[in-house]
Order: structure tokens, then sequence, then C-alpha cells
């Protein structure tokens, strides 16, 4: 077995999380990484950077992403031989959750540039630093992908996960019930599930 899969979290999450998905990841050789999501610069040159790390070792690389962790994933290694990727609730087009965040917040794009930053009610800090950064800095995924999503999913609507999967080929499975945070012993043994059969190979 010569073949690495590397963890990138969402969220609150850490590298310790790979911990809990190695049981189903036999095929593979599991670590993690940690970085801070709110520099999306430093977060991306972290990421390659350990992805290079394991290149080096290793024949073949796969990482398993979860939520931010695969928008930081694919704008860090769209360039990198990655050999596969599994999405848990991804977000997968970080501008328009940005928009969509200002509307639920009422407030204008104008406004977030006037200001800078924004600090909405449900615990977000908008930045018009962060939205520029994203829109300077498109992404080209060219990877066989395999993506988990929750059909309530309240982060990602289901008709941008389709229009990813339909352009880039992916592969969908849908949790009925499921969230964006997969968290009840249900939810968690889906995706146990799911994480076995998609890495099986």
């Amino acid at each position: 077995m010569n073949k690495a899969l590397l963890y990138i979290h969402g969220k609150g999450g850490s590298s310790q999380e790979i911990e809990q998905y190695k049981p189903f990841c036999v095929n593979y050789y599991c670590f993690g990484l940690d970085f801070d999501y709110s520099v999306p610069g430093q977060a991306k040159e972290i990421i390659l950077a350990s992805f290079k790390n394991l290149h080096e070792r290793y024949e073949k690389v796969s990482i398993l992403a979860n939520s931010i962790g695969a928008f930081f994933s694919m704008l860090s290694l769209q360039k990198s031989p990655v050999e596969k990727a599994f999405f848990i609730s991804p977000i997968l087009d970080m501008e328009k959750l940005i928009l969509d965040m200002l509307k639920w917040s009422g407030v204008t794009e104008k406004e977030l540039f006037d200001k800078g930053e924004i600090d909405t009610d449900f615990g977000e800090k908008l930045s018009a630093e962060y939205l520029c950064y994203v829109r300077n800095n498109p992404i080209k995924w060219n990877v066989d992908t395999e993506i988990l999503y929750g059909e309530n999913d309240n982060m990602t609507s289901i008709e941008t996960v389709n229009n990813f999967v339909k352009k880039h080929n992916a592969k969908l499975t849908v949790m009925k019930n499921g969230e964006h945070w997969f968290h009840t012993p249900q939810q968690m043994e889906f995706l146990y599930n799911w994480l076995q059969s998609v890495s099986a190979n």
C-alpha cells in the first residue's frame, strides 16, 4: 500500500478528526492538518505544502475534506496531482455563499465594501477582502471527486451541488434528511458507510 489520504477539516474542526475516519479508509495511510480558514492565502500555502510533502513519500495522494475544507482543497490543489477527492458537505461556490450570507444579514455588497468587514448575527464575519480574494482566484477542478451531501444542507443548495457535479463529472450521494453537519448516530453511520464504499478502490 503506497497511498496517502490528507484530511482537510471544516470550520471549528481539527486534524484529529481524521482518527474517526481511519477505520473506514483502510487502503490509505491517513494524515490530517490544521489551518486557519479565515486567511485564504495562508491556508492555501499550508495545504499545498502538506500535499507536496506527502506526494514525495507516497505514490498516490487523495484528499478527504469537510465543508469549507473542500473549498480550500480545490483552491490549493487544483494544479496538483490529486488522485481522488472525497468531499463531505462541501462548500462548492464560495462567492455565492458569501453573497447569500449578505442577503441573510440584510446587507448589500456596497455596504460590505464601504465598511470592509461586517459581523453577522449568525456568527460569521464577512470581509470585502475575502470576497475579492475568492473572485480573483477562480477554481478549475479536474479531479475524480465523490461528494456526500445532506438533503437539508443549509449552506449549499442542491442546485449548486448539481451544477458542480455536472460541470466536473463528480459523483454524488445524497442522504435523505441529512444536514450540513453530519453528527447524529444515523448520519454518522451513513457517512462512514459512504466513506468505506468510495475509498475501497
